[in-house]
């Protein structure tokens, strides 16, 4: 077993289980469990304590997982054949992507969530490439009335967060969970 991962899922029962404070903006709402991108595979194979903790601490649990949230657009997509022939001509079409992905989601969210429930989306790393994860989680979590919980690989510190470690980080209203926490 990972000790940080241990310390991770230690943070966050003891984190979770705090009363949620009400009447924050959305962005203040969202938790980034920050993990080593390497530990991609591990955390996943651990996602069940997570829910474990915050149903320990009296809310609600809905997992989304994005990981294949590309390719399943994709499919739908009616020149889909042209873009892999031509990758460059998507990249006009990644806003549509995100936009797409944000209203689907949002809908199964808004269908089951309430102010008690944490909305854990995990597989944020497969967004690399297509688009900024700080956007996508802005959106998203307009529609998050509880608390929404990224599962993020990559670093924290000062608070900036570097999806991956690939690029220079960005400044977000977030909690961030951290095996240091």
């Amino acid at each position: 077993m990972s000790n940080r991962l241990n310390r991770l899922i230690k943070s966050y029962a003891n984190y979770i289980g705090l009363p949620w404070m009400k009447g924050l903006a959305d962005e203040q709402r969202v938790l980034f469990a920050v993990y080593h991108k390497e530990d991609e595979l591990k955390l996943r194979a651990r996602v069940e304590e997570f829910r474990l903790a915050t149903e320990s601490a009296g809310h609600l649990w809905l997992e989304l997982d994005i990981t294949r949230l590309f390719p399943e657009w994709m499919a739908r997509e009616e020149y889909r054949e042209d873009y892999f022939k031509a990758p460059e001509l998507l990249q006009g079409l990644y806003s549509e992507f995100i936009e797409d992905s944000v209203a689907s989601l949002g809908g199964k969210i808004e269908a089951v969530a309430d102010a008690g429930t944490a909305v854990a989306v995990v597989g944020c790393g497969s967004l690399f490439g297509f688009w900024h994860a700080s956007d996508f989680v802005k959106r998203l979590s307009a529609f998050v009335p509880g608390r929404l919980l990224v599962f993020f690989p990559g670093e924290y510190a000062d608070n900036r967060y570097r999806l991956l470690d690939a690029r220079d980080g960005w400044g977000y209203q977030a909690t961030a969970i951290t095996a240091e926490n």
